[in-house]
């Protein structure tokens, strides 16, 4: 499995989105590499990944994914962090896992009662032949780079940017089509309630979000009264990509104290 491991310090592992590329995140990356070890990668279908992929197994693959990289890279324990769909996978990994997390942070996370809304199920019955009208439908997602930049006119650099990192990694439609479709056969849910790892929410500005409603992100709050959640001002679902050094501010002490507090649990 080819794996980006970046920094030092406590050990974080980054799973992408349902687009499954690691490049998407780069920014991210970047800004939480300053503070910590960054372990990360693409999804285990994805050519790039050079990973393990068991249809039979389906999502479940992605979830022991995040395990193989952890020994891959000589890690017992880390902050498991997910973005979107990759947020799922978290859950999952630290519900079946929990030895190896040391807490658990969630980026816009899909919950476990996600069901594909009426948008999503268009692109679903030909995702291949909607590919152009997807792209097109992507400009939505402008507002958000705008308001995250300072305004329309900052924000055509960071589009433009963000645009060039989707073309020269290039999403699957039909492998983000069986990614939505794998979640139908699992209940992720029913094993998610003795989670008691130390947990953070990201979430952006409600009327900006135009992927995964905050509120439905905001699910993992009545499923874990500990967990904590921050908003990341002036931006939607790309909060990790339009404003990586807040992102990064959130996240880092989080990781950091909960790797401090898990290391004097054990010796205490």
């Amino acid at each position: 499995m080819n794996i980006i491991d970046r920094g030092s310090g406590a050990p974080i592992v980054v799973i992408p989105g349902i687009q499954g590329r690691w490049e998407w995140m780069a920014p991210a990356i970047d800004a939480l590499a300053q503070g910590c070890r960054v372990i990360t990668f693409s999804l285990a279908d994805e050519p790039s990944c050079g990973g393990d992929f068991d249809e039979g197994r389906g999502f479940w693959c992605y979830v022991d994914q995040v395990r193989a990289a952890l020994d891959a890279a000589g890690v017992q324990q880390a902050a498991i962090c997910g973005v979107s769909y990759g947020g799922l996978i978290a859950a999952a990994f630290a519900a079946r896992y929990p030895e190896r997390a040391s807490s658990l942070v969630l980026v816009s996370a899909l919950p476990p009662t996600w069901a594909p809304n009426e948008r999503v199920r268009f692109y679903l019955r030909a995702p291949r032949l909607l590919t152009p009208l997807f792209l097109l439908a992507s400009l939505r997602m402008y507002r958000e780079i705008a308001a995250a930049n300072g305004g329309p006119v900052k924000g055509v650099r960071a589009a433009i940017l963000h645009g060039w990192r989707v073309l020269t990694h290039m999403f699957s439609p039909g492998r983000m089509s069986r990614r939505v479709h794998l979640l139908n056969q699992v209940e992720i849910g029913p094993g998610l309630g003795g989670v008691t790892k130390p947990t953070l929410i990201t979430i952006g500005e409600a009327h900006l979000d135009r992927v995964v409603p905050v509120a439905a992100t905001r699910e993992y709050l009545q499923l874990w009264p500990h967990a904590t959640a921050a908003t990341i001002a002036r931006t939607g679902h790309l909060g990790l990509i339009t404003r990586p050094a807040e992102f990064a501010r959130l996240v880092v002490p989080f990781v950091n104290d909960a790797a401090g507090l898990d290391r004097r649990r054990r010796v205490g």
